[in-house]
C-alpha cells in the first residue's frame, strides 16, 4: 500500500545481499528520516557551515545570558565578577564538547546529520496523517536528526556543570558581595535555562532560519546602547577603559558572526568583503553621537534654533 504522510516511510527489516525486506509504513527509528521514495535512511551526512553555524549560535546564548546576569549582580568593585566570567566559559565550553562526545558517532567530535530541507522538518508531529479520517497514522520523528535534540542535551550538561562548579567558586571568592547577592547570577540561569528550553522546542525551527538576523539587529541595539550609556562619544573615549574596547570587540565578533551566517561564505571571493562592514555601526555611532548630544539639542531649542 502507498505510505501516505509527508514523513511516514517504511523501515527496513531484513537485508541479505540485494534482498530487502522493510515494515509498514510508519515513523522511522531515531537517526534515521524518509527519502523520496517513503523509505527510512540513516543520517550519514555531515552538517553545512550554516548548520554548525546555528548549534553555535543555541550554544552561545547561555553563555552570553550568563555573562550578562554576572556582570549585572557583582556590582562595579567586585573582584570576582572575571573569575565567574571564565568559569561559565569553561561550563559551556565542556558541555559542547561533552555534547559532541556522547553524540552519534560516540567518542569523536564529530556528528552525522539529517539534512534540513524545509521548515516543516522541524515539526514533524504537525504532519500525521489520517488516511480514514479518523485513525492517524503516528510519524513524529526528529527529521532534522540531532539539531532538534542536541541543543536539550547541551542545555542540560551546562545546568549540571553550573550546579557543580560555581556555587564552590562563588563561595571562595566572592568576599565583595553580601550573602543574598552572591548566589543571584546562579538563580537567574535557573530562570533563563527553562526559557531558552521552551524556546528550542517551540520556536527551534524558525530559530534555524532568523538566527543571522537576530544576532545582528540584537548586536546592534545592544552595542548602541551599551555606547550610549557610556557616554561614548569618540575614540578616546573607548580606548581609556580596557573594558570598553573588550565590549566593542565582542560586538565585532557577533556581526561577523551574523554575516557569514547570512551570506552563508558559498562564494567566498564574495562574501569575505562583507566583513569589511563590521566596524562600520560603531564609527557610524562615533561619528554622529556629537550631532545628537541631548545638551546640545535642548540648548539649541532653548536658543530658537
Amino acid at each position: 500500500p502507498a505510505c501516505l504522510g509527508l514523513y511516514c516511510g517504511k523501515t527496513l527489516l531484513f537485508k541479505n545481499g540485494s534482498t530487502e525486506i522493510y515494515g509498514e509504513c510508519g515513523v522511522c527509528p531515531r537517526g534515521q528520516r524518509t527519502n523520496a521514495h517513503k523509505y527510512c535512511q540513516p543520517c550519514t551526512e555531515s552538517p553545512e557551515l550554516y548548520d554548525w553555524l546555528y548549534l553555535g549560535f543555541m550554544a552561545m546564548l547561555p553563555l552570553v545570558l550568563h555573562w550578562f546576569f554576572i556582570e549585572w549582580y557583582s556590582g562595579k568593585k567586585s573582584s570576582s565578577a572575571l573569575f565567574q566570567h571564565i568559569t561559565a566559559l569553561f561550563e559551556c565550553s565542556m558541555a559542547a564538547i561533552i555534547t559532541l562526545l556522547v553524540s552519534d558517532p560516540v567518542g569523536v567530535l564529530y556528528i552525522r546529520s539529517c539534512r534540513v530541507l524545509m521548515l516543516s522538518d522541524w515539526y514533524t508531529m504537525l504532519y500525521n496523517p489520517s488516511p480514514d479520517y479518523v485513525t492517524t497514522v503516528h510519524c513524529t520523528h526528529e527529521a532534522v536528526y540531532p539539531l532538534y535534540t542536541i541543543v536539550f542535551i547541551y542545555y542540560a550538561f551546562c545546568l549540571v556543570l553550573m550546579m557543580l562548579l560555581r556555587p564552590l567558586l562563588v563561595k571562595k571568592i566572592a568576599c565583595g558581595l553580601g550573602k543574598s547577592d552572591r548566589f543571584k547570577s546562579i538563580y537567574a540561569a535557573l530562570y533563563f535555562f527553562p526559557i531558552l528550553t521552551v524556546l528550542q522546542a517551540v520556536g527551534g525551527g524558525l530559530l534555524y532560519y532568523a538566527f543571522p538576523y537576530i544576532i545582528l539587529v540584537l548586536s546592534l541595539v545592544t552595542l548602541a546602547v551599551y555606547m550610549s550609556a557610556s557616554e561614548i562619544e569618540n575614540c578616546y573615549d573607548l580606548l581609556v577603559r580596557k573594558k570598553r574596547l573588550i565590549v566593542l570587540f565582542s560586538h565585532w565578533l557577533l556581526h561577523a558572526y551574523g554575516i557569514i551566517s547570512i551570506s552563508r561564505v558559498d562564494k567566498l571571493e564574495q562574501d569575505l568583503p562583507l566583513l569589511a562592514l563590521v566596524p562600520t555601526p560603531a564609527l557610524f555611532y562615533l561619528f554622529t553621537a556629537k550631532f545628537t548630544e541631548p545638551s546640545r539639542i535642548l540648548s539649541e531649542g532653548a536658543n530658537g534654533h
